[in-house]
């Protein structure tokens, strides 16, 4: 019996490049995810943020921009997954720099307030190389759609 799947181009593992900045950005979800505000101070450490608000730098800025936005429940998180999609990742290797964009949605559950979507946009990183080392240089933050999110953010816009 002949297999259609003969046929069927599997192209070849992404450049080690290429993996190790998805991780950065599957890595910066779970931390908001958690709840996680000194991980994310970390994480962005070397990296401007621009968002909603003014940009921030640097560790202990990231985080309190984090902490003062955030809505966190008992459980300790703001009770989102975030959903990070249409990934698109450009590395300059020689230059050891990097830039990706993807689109992200927010979703949130709540007791008594079933599970929904609140905000969806799109990310726009840089990113360097450092010591071997994949990190943010910076993290642009472009809101598209919202919902509702009198629940996840302290001062809704």
């Amino acid at each position: 019996m002949t297999s259609s799947r003969a046929s069927v181009h599997v192209p070849a593992d992404p450049p080690p490049s290429h993996l190790a900045i998805q991780n950065l950005l599957v890595t910066y979800a779970e931390l908001v995810d958690d709840g996680d505000f000194a991980g994310l101070g970390a994480l962005l450490a070397d990296a401007t943020f621009t968002g909603s608000g003014a940009p921030v730098s640097g560790a202990d800025a990231t985080e309190k921009m984090f902490r003062d936005m955030l809505i966190v429940y008992d459980d300790g998180t703001p009770r989102t997954k975030h959903v990070t999609t249409n990934i698109a990742i450009e590395v300059d290797e020689a230059a050891g720099t990097a830039v990706s964009r993807a689109y992200f949605t927010v979703l949130q559950a709540l007791p008594g307030l079933a599970l929904q979507p609140i905000v969806s946009g799109r990310y726009r990183d840089r990113f360097e190389r450092c010591a071997g080392q994949w990190r943010f240089a910076e993290r642009r933050v472009l809101v598209d759609l919202t919902g509702d999110v009198s629940h996840h953010l302290r001062h809704p816009k």
